[in-house]
């Protein structure tokens, strides 16, 4: 019977992979994603590197903000799991780990197929557990990757360390994670202070399944950079992940 279940998924599955139809990226746009990847497990309750890497390839991104990966830890039988989805989707990884988790860490991490020419982390607030930020600078943008805490005050402290981490840069600052709270709550009204959102809020990424909430962003630093919005899309993936990815084309001025 549980095999059953299990190919009852995958060829629903399949089906929905099938049917994204994403659209081609222009030349000279960027592609950033969002993703929380629930650690690789899917709806089915199966771990499967290759699904959340399929789904990656479909979008065809040039930078992805990962939430939720496990780094050599019990639970993922030693597996870097960020590197396992890097080598099936040929692109360059890097890892923030937010917390010791099982003999080894847990974070978040960033995706991208050129590699960045600089990495800085910084330690984010959360009660319920630590979280972090992850900023990857490129050769003409800067991409950063968080996934806020559940409590409420660590979301709002959590965003002037944001603030500080892109204040002066000169570069596009583009920021991509799950936020844990929906666009009108006090963090995202802060957070909107000095960055724009470039997503599109009226599009749910929490439940997969009659998505209700959003709760997964990506912003540009107001900074002075232009940055023209293309394209701002949900992926409807119902199984390989307890999230709805997200992504953005932007075209920059530099770009």
């Amino acid at each position: 019977m549980k095999n059953l279940v299990i190919t009852a998924w995958l060829a629903i599955w399949l089906t929905q992979l099938a049917a994204q139809n994403v659209a081609p990226k222009d030349e000279n746009v960027l592609r950033i994603m969002c993703y929380n990847v629930h650690n690789f497990v899917g709806m089915d309750g199966q771990r499967n590197y290759q699904r959340i890497a399929d789904v990656i390839n479909s979008v065809a991104p040039d930078v992805v903000a990962i939430q939720e990966a496990d780094s050599t830890t019990r639970r993922s039988a030693g597996v870097y799991t960020l590197k396992e989805v890097a080598e099936r989707t040929d692109m360059f990884a890097v890892y923030a780990p937010a917390i010791e988790y099982q003999g080894g860490k847990y974070g978040v991490g960033i995706l991208s197929k050129t590699p960045p020419v600089a990495v800085k982390q910084y330690a984010l607030p959360g009660r319920e557990e630590r979280r972090t930020l992850l900023v990857a600078e490129f050769e003409k943008y800067i991409v950063a990757c968080t996934h806020f805490s559940l409590n409420g005050d660590d979301r709002l402290a959590s965003v002037s360390i944001i603030n500080n981490a892109a204040k002066g840069v000169s570069k596009p600052f583009f920021l991509a994670g799950d936020m844990n709270c929906e666009p009108d709550s006090p963090p995202q009204t802060a957070i909107l202070q000095t960055f724009t959102v470039i997503s599109d809020v009226k599009q749910n990424t929490f439940p997969v399944v009659n998505p209700d909430q959003c709760i997964d962003y990506i912003y540009q630093y107001r900074n002075g950079q232009d940055c023209a919005v293309l394209k701002s899309q949900t992926v409807n993936e119902q199984i390989a992940s307890d999230h709805l990815p997200l992504y953005v084309d932007v075209r920059l001025s530099a770009y």
